[in-house]
């Protein structure tokens, strides 16, 4: 049985046509990879979360694919910091946590906003899966829906590992 998230519930509320996929988790493998050859899905279609601190602008979500790594330059110059860096870890519920904290769902009830920014890539696919919000669940959605799920901007922020 698929739990419904809050990322589910707010996808319903905004009437977009998503699939959940669940996969069994291995604590020790929770790398974006290991996700993709779970749910059947490349690498570089399987977009992970990426909490960053701005130096002007504060926290800010970068999305990119899975067989990627953030280009800090590329993000800064999208958000207008001068410098970014990694926030490491922030619990599990970081990897989900875009999907409460982006513009759009300040409008359902969230507490804070951060802006969010998905690399450009994601126009090449028909979907993309991202963290529902918890591990072991994944979202599967075509990516116009996400940016407007998530109020994102594109930008070129990701370069292959």
């Amino acid at each position: 049985m698929t739990h419904k998230t809050n990322a589910a519930r707010l996808l319903d509320r905004l009437a977009v046509r998503y699939e959940l996929r669940e996969y069994a988790v291995d604590s020790e493998n929770l790398d974006a990879e290991s996700v993709a050859g779970k749910i059947g899905l490349p690498p570089r279609q399987v977009f992970k979360t990426l909490v960053v601190r701005g130096d002007r602008n504060g926290i800010c979500m970068a999305v990119i694919p899975g067989d990627a790594e953030l280009d800090l330059k590329a993000l800064a110059s999208a958000s207008g910091d001068r410098k970014l860096q990694l926030i490491a870890h922030c619990g599990e519920r970081a990897a989900g946590t875009y999907w409460l904290s982006s513009r759009r769902s300040h409008r359902v009830g969230a507490k804070k906003t951060y802006p969010v920014y998905v690399d450009d890539s994601i126009k090449l696919f028909d979907r993309i899966s991202v963290s529902a919000g918890i591990r072991g669940m994944q979202v599967l959605i075509a990516p116009s829906d996400y940016v407007k799920a998530t109020d994102a901007m594109l930008a070129p922020l990701a370069h292959k590992e």
